[in-house]
Parts: C-alpha cells; sequence; structure tokens
C-alpha cells in the first residue's frame, strides 16, 4: 500500500434547495407521515437516475464491477440504491423536525467504555448509510463530540443541524479552505474529545494512502490516520445503516496499531484496517454505498 499526493476528488457538501423549501419541507414532516413521502419518492427516482448519468453510471459499475453482478440486477441495484438514498435525505429532515427512530447498536459497550476514559479519540465513517443520525443515537454527556462539515452547506441546513445536535453534547468544525480546523481538531483531542469525520474522502489535502478495498485499490485520505498516530489515539470506526421498517443498524469497531511500527507505518496500518470494516459494511448494504463518482480511479 504506498501512499499518493494527487488531487483529490472532494465532496462540496451543499444541500440543494432554497431556503424556504428546505424550511418548509421540514415543517411538512411534522405532520406528514414520512411513509407517504417514499411513495411519492419511489415514482420520482427512475427521472432522477435519467438526469443524473454521470452519478448513473458509477454506481452502475460498482454493482457490475465490485460485486459482478449482472446487467439487469445491477440496474435494479441501482434504481434500490436511489430510493436508498432519498430515504436517508429524508429521514434526516424528519429528525429536523423532531421524528424519533429506534437504534440497534453492535459494538455499544466499548462505545461506552471509550467514553469513560480520560483520553480522545478519532470516530470515523464514509459516505455509506446515515452517518448524520450517529448524532443522534452515540452521544455523551462526559465527552464533546466535535464534527467536521464542509463551509459551502447552506446556513438555514447548517441551522437545523446545529439545533439538534447541540442536544447531543456535539459541536461543529468547519473545513473552510483554511488550516484552522487543523487546529481546532488537535485542541479536542487535547481536551479529550472525540473528533468525527469521514474517511473515504478528502478534507482540504491531497495527501492519501492507496488500501485494499472491494477488489482493487482506492484513495483513502490520510488525515484522519495521521491525527490519530500524531495524537497516539485510537479511531473508531461508526457505520449507522437503514434497516427494515426504518430501524438504523449501528455498527461500531475500535481500530489501533501495533506500537512497534513507524508513524508511517502506523497511518497506513489503520488505513488499511478502515477499509476493511468499511468493506464488511458495503457488503451487507451495498444499495446503501453513496459514492457517486468512480471511487477507485478518483
Amino acid at each position: 500500500m504506498a501512499s499518493q499526493e494527487e488531487k483529490p476528488v472532494e465532496w462540496k457538501g451543499r444541500t440543494d434547495g432554497l431556503p424556504w423549501m428546505i424550511r418548509s419541507l421540514v415543517a411538512v414532516m411534522k405532520v406528514l407521515d414520512r411513509r407517504a413521502i417514499y411513495l411519492v419518492m419511489a415514482l420520482i427516482v427512475p427521472f432522477y437516475m435519467i438526469f443524473n448519468h454521470k452519478g448513473y453510471k458509477a454506481i452502475y459499475r460498482f454493482f457490475r464491477q465490485r460485486l459482478g453482478l449482472g446487467p439487469l440486477k445491477s440496474f435494479f441495484k441501482v434504481y434500490a440504491n436511489h430510493f436508498r438514498f432519498g430515504q436517508v435525505i429524508v429521514d434526516r429532515y424528519a429528525a429536523y423536525a423532531g421524528k424519533r427512530f429506534r437504534f440497534t447498536f453492535d459494538g455499544n459497550d466499548m462505545f461506552l467504555a471509550m467514553l469513560n476514559e480520560p483520553g480522545g479519540f478519532v470516530q470515523l465513517s464514509s459516505h455509506i448509510g446515515n452517518y448524520e443520525m450517529v448524532g443522534y443515537s452515540l452521544t455523551s454527556s462526559n465527552k464533546r463530540i466535535n464534527g467536521l462539515f464542509y463551509g459551502g452547506e447552506s446556513e438555514v441546513m447548517m441551522d437545523f443541524r446545529r439545533k439538534i445536535l447541540s442536544m447531543h453534547n456535539i459541536g461543529l468544525i468547519e473545513v473552510n479552505g483554511s488550516m484552522e480546523h487543523i487546529f481546532q481538531m488537535n485542541a479536542a483531542i487535547d481536551r479529550g474529545e472525540i473528533v468525527s469525520m469521514t474517511g473515504d474522502r478528502m478534507l482540504g489535502s491531497p495527501k492519501s494512502f492507496r488500501c485494499s478495498f472491494m477488489g482493487a485499490d482506492a484513495n483513502f485520505p490520510m488525515g484522519p490516520f495521521a491525527l490519530a498516530v500524531q495524537k497516539d489515539v485510537p479511531i473508531v470506526a461508526v457505520f449507522c445503516m437503514r434497516g427494515k421498517w426504518g430501524v438504523y443498524n449501528v455498527y461500531v469497531c475500535k481500530i489501533t496499531s501495533l506500537s512497534e511500527l513507524t508513524p508511517r507505518a502506523a497511518m497506513q496500518d489503520m488505513a488499511q484496517k478502515f477499509a476493511a470494516e468499511l468493506e464488511s459494511i458495503v457488503r451487507l448494504y451495498p444499495t446503501q454505498w453513496f459514492n457517486y463518482y468512480d471511487f477507485w480511479n478518483a
């Protein structure tokens, strides 16, 4: 596994829609059963697949090349993927409107034990499932969570997020082109807090590791693993996946490296271990892989 310094594919992270449209949808979600919106969305998805042709081709190749499915089955999986993504977005708006969700946990005891330890750690996920919902399930009163977000997001969406996340002892660190977020992340770890981010897309730096993932090598950002090694803290991989009947299944796994490794080798080791955990979840929930570009050749 070699490190790379290439121009990364970056996620801009901006939600479509005018402010009044977003506020109206949240207001509607307070009185409307979200299953009615799912039904309407099922009819809209084919049109979205047509007009979002670049994303369609990328996710189609994912099912064909990475999972080895046939053409027809891949097509239906692409539809299921788009529909599931729509459900995830609707669920977020429902959460903003005050709706409650049910969660199951795999590894919760380990997570709770780490919350009671004095040191901080890095919490890492990916663009699968509904990572934002983790903030409504894995929370702690004695260890603050600091989540990274892109500065390009609309202000009205950030207002909704800040309101609900603040109730769960979660703050936000903005990534806006400067290096200020680096200092804020380091300070949070020094205070014994949690830094939460995604581990599959770049956060301002082009530095990455090539890791074995789904049968081929892919770029994973160096930043999260460098932070963990430099601060000598573990990584906790967290995945929040939508299950049957709207129940979210949360998977938590601790990732560490061998003490005898050099710092760079330790970073690579943790990156590959995270990629392996991510692969196991993607294979369990293939229609919840939401990277709509050629992830392996980015």
